[in-house]
């Protein structure tokens, strides 16, 4: 496959370029720095705060995949990142493709029905912001109905480590180990967005992955 990734030299983005590299698929990794995450991939520089520009990048791939974070300048995120999410989305709708897959956020998982992980007490003040971001963004592309769009929420901890192979895939539920723990490796969730952009198996919908 054809893949645009945005937000490629990222924690997250990095590793799911070099998965996808990996796998055989051609990737062009779109960063501000315009740097090459890892080998093999064709690096390009944009601010992908212009639709028109995204729709360039995009067009002629088979599917976009999105690691762009919220702004962590200690601003409020909230309006900014739904904001660049709208133009990811218009820029994609331009460029003619339909697949659209985006690295998510945990606070909107739910610990219990209809209550989610960033609403209980005491979820870290530090990541709250983020994680209102991420839910805005899920919310608005749960109205999207012309893309073929999946949102991927990690585990509530989520940090450079071992590339496994096994893990769990879910949904809106916040997964938890024996010890209730949540957790899985950017190596492995890499994994599972990139089996998902080959796979399109949770079409217009929420995944999330954990161990």
């Amino acid at each position: 496959m054809n893949i645009l990734l945005l937000g490629a030299t990222g924690m997250v983005g990095s590793r799911i370029a070099a998965e996808a590299v990996g796998r055989g698929h051609r990737v062009t990794a779109v960063s501000r720095s315009g740097g090459s995450p890892v080998p093999g991939v064709t690096a390009a520089a944009a601010d992908v705060t212009d639709p028109l520009k995204v729709g360039e990048l995009a067009a002629g791939h088979d599917a976009v995949g999105s690691a762009i974070a919220p702004p962590r300048d200690g601003s409020d995120p909230q309006a900014p990142f739904l904001a660049l999410n709208q133009i990811l989305v218009d820029g994609v709708r331009r460029s003619g493709v339909s697949r659209l897959v985006v690295v998510g956020g945990a606070g909107s998982l739910e610990v219990a029905p209809g209550q989610a992980l960033a609403e209980q007490p005491g979820f870290p003040d530090a990541y709250l912001g983020e994680a209102l971001a991420h839910r805005d963004v899920l919310a608005y592309l749960r109205t999207v109905d012309d893309l073929d769009w999946t949102y991927i929420s990690p585990a509530a901890e989520i940090a450079p480590g071992e590339r496994t192979g096994e893990f769990r895939i879910g949904g809106d539920r916040l997964m938890t180990d024996p010890a209730g723990n949540s957790r899985i490796s950017a190596e492995d969730y890499a994994v599972a967005f990139v089996d998902e952009i080959e796979r399109d198996a949770h079409s217009r919908g929420r995944m999330s992955v954990a161990y």
